[in-house]
């Protein structure tokens, strides 16, 4: 879909310094809801002098929700794309809201074909009001709709063919959907529309009573670096990202992290 990005990491203001030293670091990802575009955390404006592409990420916009997208909502991403000078925003295919109440989830999208048509017409309005491409996230699915008609995948290769909205595959996602719901990684990457791959998630997580909890504050696990090693066997990723939100280690074990991600991708 777009430029090169290479290996990244997700940006956060806990570990600002050690995005800023940590070799290897080809660009980063900041939620863009935790940013003012007129005043930049001076670490992301140090990353942008050394032409680290600096990519926001959006959480609150549901797309996937029958409302249209909030302009406010819509116009915070274009200013962080803005002062940015990003290549593209990320945003996920989520329902958030309803009625003016708030989840505080990232749920799946109800996937017949009434909701595609509304998620179509949601996705086109924030297209034109971005001044970058939009790239959306599978989601890691808490339950399935019992109305469903197609598989996330289907739902995100007939959205992608509409719209021509870029993809952002989180191979953690895929594995703990793989995990809790059995729905094989490997089959959604299969079905996935990875021609217009924008770029890539990968995060650790824990396992609990048989449960997977995709929590971002753990090593990566072999198995998740397997799928994105299948993902790098069927399409060559313009860019992957590892997403680390809490319990911080040390520089070196991000580091590590770092490699592991290079290895899988060159297994794949």
């Amino acid at each position: 879909m777009g430029e090169r990005l290479g290996v990244g990491i997700g940006w956060r203001p806990e570990i600002d310094l050690t995005v800023e030293r940590l070799p290897g670091v080809d660009f980063v990802e900041v939620i863009a809801e935790n940013i003012r575009p007129g005043r930049l955390p001076e670490s992301l404006r140090v990353l942008r002098s050394r032409g680290v592409p600096v990519i926001p990420h959006g959480v609150g916009l549901g797309v996937g929700g029958a409302e249209p997208p909030d302009p406010d909502r819509l116009a915070h991403l274009a200013a962080c794309a803005e002062a940015l000078g990003a290549p593209l925003v990320s945003e996920h295919l989520a329902f958030v809201r309803a009625g003016g109440l708030e989840a505080g989830h990232l749920l799946p999208v109800p996937r017949t074909r009434r909701a595609l048509a509304v998620v179509t017409e949601n996705v086109r309005r924030a297209q034109d009001a971005l001044p970058v491409p939009l790239a959306l996230e599978n989601v890691a699915a808490i339950f399935g709709w019992p109305e469903d008609e197609m598989t996330e995948a289907e739902f995100l290769g007939e959205l992608v063919a509409a719209t021509g909205v870029g993809l952002l595959v989180d191979v953690a996602n895929l594995y703990t959907n793989q995990v809790n719901l059995g729905l094989p990684a490997v089959g959604a990457l299969d079905a996935l529309p990875l021609s217009e791959l924008a770029y890539v998630h990968v995060a650790g997580g824990h396992e609990h009573g048989g449960v997977w909890h995709d929590t971002h504050t753990a090593h990566v696990s072999d198995e998740i670096l397997a799928v994105l090693s299948e993902l790098c066997a069927r399409v060559d990723p313009p860019g992957v990202l590892l997403e680390w939100d809490a319990d911080y280690p040390s520089d070196a074990a991000l580091e590590a992290e770092l490699g592991r991600i290079r290895e899988a991708m060159a297994r794949g």
